[in-house]
């Protein structure tokens, strides 16, 4: 028998599931402490926005080259990708048009946060800077897992490549890479470290210091989100997975919240380097810095209650609706236009 047709039985999980449950409380300790390290002076003004000639700071579109260019690239390949799947017949008229309008809105948000002024800001206040991650991963990062891009970048591809990507896809190595990538535990959990090491003082001054650190901040808080919101909002995500979809939203909920408390509640600056670009605008750096982990605190957690909620709607309640089936595979055996795993 080929191997590649039952990958997933040289994938050993169970054991591995309850280590990584284990570990889960240890990680957040340490997280923790972290967060709570103070950053050292060497890095206090290395970020400052502006205010150094007492001239305000300026705040405009900032379209730099390759977040633009990674932007527009994305756009144009799931424009492509999904006009050849309609020219296929390989979705559903609603299911195509649900698609199309969570992946739009989720490339707005995700475009607006990077290139509008928001992002010029949030280098001068933290508020600001709490207001375009939040909305990165709470709300961009869901709807681009709804829009299912994935496959419709695929079918972007030439014939040739989409045959490649599917034999990759099939591939026993990457299928137990994928898996643990999109279980519950791992994908939480990667969430959560970049969550809380990317806050600590030392990490957060650097990333304002420095564009390709601030850069690196930006893909590990998408990615991750990315990952966590599969397990949730994914083709794989059913009644069935319901249980782990509800208790991911319940402790993130909690877990930021708790991180947003010690920012709201800390009697000291974490982030030195807002001092003098919110002084400039005439803000205190300090209750500017309340601000953002009162966004953190209440309305970010607020919205993953929200998606509990949801959830257990979904579990709890008999299922009135059918799934639509996943639409068969591209052309050659690439993966489907949503897949959850490596098509066998």
């Amino acid at each position: 028998m080929n191997r590649l047709a039952h990958p997933v039985r040289h994938c050993p999980r169970p054991a591995a599931g309850r280590r990584t449950a284990a570990a889960i409380p240890m990680v957040l300790a340490a997280c923790l402490a972290w967060a709570l390290v103070p950053a050292p002076p060497a890095f206090a003004h290395g970020g400052a926005v502006g205010g150094s000639n007492g001239a305000p700071p300026s705040f405009g579109w900032q379209f730099t080259p390759w977040v633009t260019a990674l932007l527009c690239a994305s756009l144009a390949a799931y424009a492509i990708g999904y006009v050849r799947l309609v020219r296929r017949g390989r979705l559903g008229r609603a299911v195509r048009h649900r698609r199309l309008a969570a992946f739009g809105s989720g490339w707005l948000v995700l475009a607006a946060v990077l290139v509008s002024p928001l992002d010029t800001l949030s280098a001068a206040l933290f508020s600001a800077h709490m207001v375009q991650h939040e909305a990165m991963m709470i709300v961009s990062a869901p709807l681009l897992v709804l829009g299912c891009p994935l496959g419709t970048w695929i079918w972007a591809l030439p014939p040739r490549a989409r045959v490649c990507i599917g034999r990759a896809a099939r591939s026993r190595g990457w299928t137990c890479v994928w898996r643990r990538l999109v279980s519950p535990a791992w994908a939480w959990m990667l969430h959560a470290v970049a969550l809380w090491a990317w806050h600590a003082p030392v990490l957060f001054e650097a990333a304002l210091a420095r564009d390709d650190v601030h850069a690196l901040q930006h893909a590990s808080f998408l990615v991750t989100a990315l990952l966590f919101w599969w397990t949730i909002v994914g083709n794989a995500a059913t009644r069935s997975t319901g249980g782990h979809a509800m208790l991911s939203l319940f402790t993130t909920m909690v877990h930021t919240g708790a991180l947003g408390a010690l920012l709201t509640l800390a009697p000291g600056l974490w982030y030195p380097s807002y001092v003098e670009p919110a002084a400039v605008l005439g803000l205190d750096a300090l209750r500017d810095q309340q601000l953002g982990g009162l966004i953190m605190w209440v309305p970010a957690a607020l919205a993953y209650l929200l998606g509990a909620l949801a959830v257990a709607a979904r579990w709890l309640l008999p299922s009135a609706t059918v799934r639509a089936p996943s639409p068969p595979r591209a052309h050659g055996g690439a993966t489907p236009a949503c897949p959850t795993r490596p098509v066998p």
